[in-house]
């Protein structure tokens, strides 16, 4: 039986710290801790096992959501579908009904394993010209918005490979939009951070209270208009949100406030494209993840580096193996960038040199010399049927557009952002009906041909880079435990963000020494990922939910596990 680890010391609360490198200042009064004076709030449950079922996701009362569906005859795909909807309830800052989802489903009747490519689409009238502010546009506002593919995504994998119906499956997220949960701190501080923007977008009287402050930890969150537009796509399906009363109502407040998504846009409903997998390998078993337009090729490329360093540069917690670990994420990350590609247009690639385990054995060796010198969330399920799922799912930025209609409740997406605007030979230059490129890369790894982990990560650029570090230390510690670990992030201009207080000062010195720019980060850091795994351990089935966010895994008669298995 693999160890579970122990429990992990308490977080301090995430702070969600900006994009870029600051300066450190003058440590300031925390008026969080003195608001939450005498105010208890919820401790979620890090870390499950199940022999009937397990999910992991990033908020508890959405992992109580997929739970709950197993505990009713439902499948992997009806929990994680269930769990997904609720996530847009009760983590509305990164997904939701506005947004997109993409995941891995590994089928076990058919004993396959197919990407589902959920990407939403650029609106009919969507042209550079739109945009009268370049900049500000297409990240805020109405005119920001894809057409939102997670309702038709979720309605696809549910006929396809779920066992119970649409509407029972969305009833836990209209039960926890009418009743309501408690803010997080987290929570609190994500919205008192994207507060100017709420305050003067749609979006503000609905996530801030009375439109100006932002709600606090500990208090309940009821969301009545996003109820209603749930139950309403219950009683008559997801078509509703594309050609019935919530697309017109889409529609009205669109041409009201600017936008150019349209009634034509959603009748063109974004149907999931099922794709192959991308394939790689993991010691001897084999890691399948999200293709293009996702970034399982990343990963893919992060891993097959790693494992063609010499053994002594594989450890990522001696300074070597954490300057070799930095240098091999920004790699794959100037790889990617380097070659982008449209999924429907592969053949204008002449390789796949990003897959190439020859081409990682070159940068491996290049790195092993010695010198001197985007909000989501993602969720794990996996049932005691063998099936298995890995979802992630994002309206892009934190709080998206920062634009919702009052009538319908739920935030629109902001990938008009995640476009090329200035290259026209670009896959991903901005044009109608075009898709949006993503970080994403939910992943589940074979052992055996059967499920042997389910496992993802928000993150934007830092979600190949958070699988990654969690898959390495999987060969030696507890699966708590390297998830647990503090984590380290490289990004394309040598920018070494590190949860600095949490690794040993000759790590920091060595990546300085070698060149890269130290940005100390705050132990479990919201900037550094949050990932979500289920893991088969002989078919007791181990769920963990980070801890740099309000995540929780349960299943089926799950019990809180702490010591060894």
């Amino acid at each position: 039986m693999t160890e579970l680890g122990a429990q992990p010391h308490p977080s301090r609360p995430a702070d969600p710290e900006a994009e870029r490198p600051r300066p450190r200042r003058r440590r300031e009064v925390d008026t969080d801790q003195l608001e939450l004076a005498g105010t208890r709030l919820h401790e979620p449950q890090r870390v499950a096992a199940s022999w009937k079922g397990m999910v992991s996701t990033a908020h508890y009362a959405a992992t109580a959501a997929g739970a709950r569906m197993l505990e009713q005859g439902g499948n992997a795909v009806d929990a994680a579908v269930a769990a997904a909807l609720a996530l847009g309830v009760c983590e509305p800052a990164a997904s939701g009904l506005g947004g997109q989802t993409m995941m891995l489903v590994h089928h076990r009747a058919s004993g396959t394993t197919v990407a589902v490519d959920g990407s939403s689409r650029a609106p009919h009238r969507a042209v550079i010209d739109t945009f009268a502010n370049l900049s500000a546009d297409r990240r805020r506002g109405h005119l920001a918005t894809t057409v939102p593919s997670s309702p038709a995504t979720y309605a696809h994998v549910l006929e396809r490979y779920g066992r119970l119906s649409w509407a029972t499956v969305i009833e836990p997220a209209i039960v926890l939009a009418e009743e309501g949960y408690e803010i997080s701190l987290l929570q609190h501080r994500l919205a008192r951070r994207e507060r100017k923007h709420l305050q003067t977008r749609s979006a503000g009287p609905l996530f801030l209270q009375d439109g100006r402050r932002a709600h606090r930890a500990g208090t309940r969150f009821r969301q009545p208009v996003l109820a209603a537009t749930l139950r309403r796509l219950a009683e008559r399906g997801h078509e509703d949100f594309y050609l019935g009363l919530t697309a017109r109502l889409i529609h009205e407040d669109m041409e009201a406030n600017g936008g150019i998504l349209r009634a034509d846009d959603l009748a063109q409903i974004p149907r999931p494209v099922e794709r192959e997998p991308l394939s790689g390998r993991l010691g001897r078993d084999d890691v399948l993840t999200m293709p293009p337009p996702g970034a399982g090729r990343t990963l893919v490329e992060m891993l097959n580096i790693h494992q063609s360093l010499p053994r002594g540069l594989q450890d990522i917690d001696t300074p070597d193996g954490a300057v070799c670990l930095a240098k091999s994420i920004r790699q794959a990350l100037i790889d990617r960038r380097d070659r982008p590609f449209d999924p429907n247009l592969y053949s204008q690639v002449s390789d796949k040199q990003m897959l190439n385990r020859q081409y990682a054995r070159t940068v491996a060796a290049r790195i092993g010399a010695p010198h001197a010198h985007g909000e989501t969330t993602h969720l794990s399920v996996m049932d005691s049927d063998g099936n298995a799922v890995a979802l992630t799912q994002s309206i892009e930025n934190v709080y998206g557009s920062c634009a919702a209609s009052p009538q319908l409740g739920f935030l629109y997406n902001n990938y008009m952002s995640a476009f090329e605007y200035e290259d026209a030979s670009h896959p991903y230059h901005l044009r109608p009906n075009a898709v949006p490129w993503a970080s994403v890369a939910p992943t589940i790894v074979l052992r055996k041909g059967a499920p042997w982990l389910a496992i993802g990560s928000p993150g934007s650029e830092r979600i190949a880079s958070s699988i990654l570090q969690v898959l390495i230390r999987l060969r030696s510690s507890s699966p708590l435990a390297a998830v647990d670990a503090p984590r380290l992030h490289c990004s394309l201009h040598g920018v070494a963000s590190v949860e600095a207080s949490r690794v040993s000062t000759d790590v920091l010195d060595a990546l300085q020494r070698h060149g890269f720019d130290v940005d100390r980060r705050d132990p479990y850091s919201f900037y550094l990922g949050c990932v979500q795994l289920v893991m088969n351990d002989g078919g007791r089935l181990i769920g963990v939910a980070d801890p740099r966010r309000d995540g929780a895994a349960d299943g089926p008669d799950s019990a809180p596990s702490s010591g060894r298995g």
